[in-house]
């Protein structure tokens, strides 16, 4: 079973608001997840990122896989 870190996406048309969730990667986008790591709200000025820091570091030491997205917001937040 292959574990990946990605978005989900959540909000209303035209208003996105996304989960940095841990799901495995058979598993639809906005379908079933294992755990909630983190938000991320593109609309707000600046771009609201927040996360768990050390749910993050666990799921990654267990082989977790972040997707391009997910990675590139790690990077510009410094995790």
């Amino acid at each position: 079973m292959a574990v990946k870190i990605r978005l989900a996406r959540y909000g209303a048309k035209k208003r996105p608001f996304y989960r940095i969730v841990v799901a495995d990667q058979r598993s639809p986008r906005d379908g079933r997840f294992l755990e909630i790591v983190g938000t991320y709200d593109p609309l707000k000025d600046p771009v609201a990122v927040n996360f768990k820091q050390e749910r993050i570091d666990y799921w990654l030491g267990k082989g977790a896989i972040p997707t391009n997205t997910v990675k590139n917001l790690f990077k510009n937040e410094r995790v």
